[in-house]
């Protein structure tokens, strides 16, 4: 297989086409109410968007009508690269359509492939399948008021109790914290940081949706507040202690690629609506596409999304493969891609002027999600310190 392939095989026709008529068309509409419609997450199941990413021994059974009857664990299991590529294709296309949407893919992603990789037979049997499925949408709980990427600092308590665990604490601006049904959760215990499954009708937690972002506002956002939740013990995800170290970092790096693929898709798109209104738009005498300063800035924007296209396929290849250096690649995308789509849409906007910035435009709301993309699932200068603690021990003393 060509893993550097050229940008434009990086999204299979299904996946683009699913992003194109099912999702770009709400792309308005969510950014103004702040919530995914039903209509695109009926459309997102229906194609098989939720299962994306997961290995399907784990995850679906087989029926009927996908042509086999017979055991999931006896069919050909897919190329891990290629799937791999194909998972990030979906976040670059939904990048593209809708940040917001790609969002809610992409923390569902999070939570469940922690669930996958460290939750027990039963836990896997028990929710892996309707989390592939779309029936459960799952998110991931981390940040606090007071601790964002530090993990190993959670404030929320996890007290052993009979049978169980009683939660006590504050989540805040957990993604799709007001959709999802399942939270894979960090708390405190004795041993260290430690990862539960929190359903969300679970008694004692209150959820209190967050208004007004500043962009993604499909994201759907909200705080979860725990008031001596109980959990039973096969609640607990992994063992105690193997929260931040383990877990939580299965997530985050399932997480970091597909955001970074996803912002390929977002600039992408504020790219290609920039290149079209340099051909049109015309001052003095001629179209802004012929000025070289134009140019200068559709040089470096389509320079930036190729190279963090390339980061991205070669850090999902490493990852499928189980490469040493697959936690650096992850952060290299995400810390890279995340600050190219602030610069493609800053460039998008000068060359749309003044229309760039007005209200309920598409220029607008892309440059307003490209904003978050340096603070979610690490902010660039936490990113910057980890590249260079893991670069500096590849370095023998």
């Amino acid at each position: 297989m060509t893993v550097f392939a050229s940008l434009t095989d990086q999204a299979p026709n299904h996946w683009r086409i699913l992003a194109q008529e099912m999702v770009a068309p709400f792309a308005r509409q969510i950014d103004r109410e702040a919530r995914v419609p039903p209509q695109v997450v009926t459309a997102l199941r229906q194609a098989g968007a939720f299962a994306s990413g997961f290995n399907r021994r784990l995850a679906l059974p087989v029926t009927r009508s996908q042509g086999t009857g017979g055991d999931v664990a006896t069919d050909q299991v897919p190329d891990q690269v290629a799937a791999a590529l194909d998972h990030g294709a979906l976040h670059q296309a939904l990048g593209a359509a809708s940040a917001s949407v790609q969002g809610v893919l992409n923390v569902h992603h999070m939570g469940g492939s922690a669930l996958a990789k460290w939750g027990s037979k039963a836990q896997k049997a028990q929710w892996l399948p309707r989390l592939t499925s779309g029936d459960m949408r799952c998110a991931i709980a981390m940040t606090e008021p007071q601790v964002g990427s530090d993990i190993s600092a959670v404030q929320t308590r996890a007290r052993p109790v009979a049978k169980g665990y009683a939660l006590t604490g504050r989540k805040a601006w957990i993604t799709c914290g007001d959709f999802a049904d399942l939270f894979v959760l960090i708390a405190s215990l004795p041993q260290g940081p430690t990862a539960f499954l929190l359903p969300r009708d679970a008694p004692g937690l209150t959820i209190a949706p967050i208004d007004d972002m500043l962009g993604c506002r499909g994201y759907m956002m909200a705080d979860l507040i725990l008031d001596e939740v109980f959990l039973l013990d096969d609640h607990l995800l992994g063992r105690p202690g193997f929260g931040a170290s383990h877990v939580a970092v299965t997530g985050l790096e399932s997480g970091r690629i597909n955001l970074a693929w996803g912002c390929v898709g977002l600039a992408q798109a504020a790219c290609q609506c920039a290149m079209r209104r340099a051909k049109t738009r015309q001052q003095f005498g001629g179209a802004i596409a012929d000025f070289q300063l134009v140019q200068q800035m559709l040089a470096r924007m389509t320079t930036d999304i190729h190279a963090a296209g390339l980061m991205c396929r070669s850090a999902s290849v490493a990852r499928a493969l189980r490469q040493m250096d697959a936690a650096k690649q992850a952060t290299m995308a995400k810390y890279f891609a995340s600050q190219m789509v602030g610069r493609v849409t800053r460039d998008a906007q000068q060359i749309f002027g003044a229309e760039g910035i007005g209200p309920n435009t598409p220029m607008a709301m892309y440059h307003r999600d490209s904003r978050i993309m340096e603070v979610i699932e690490g902010t660039t200068q936490v990113l910057e310190s980890m590249i260079a603690r893991l670069a500096l021990a590849e370095v023998p003393a």
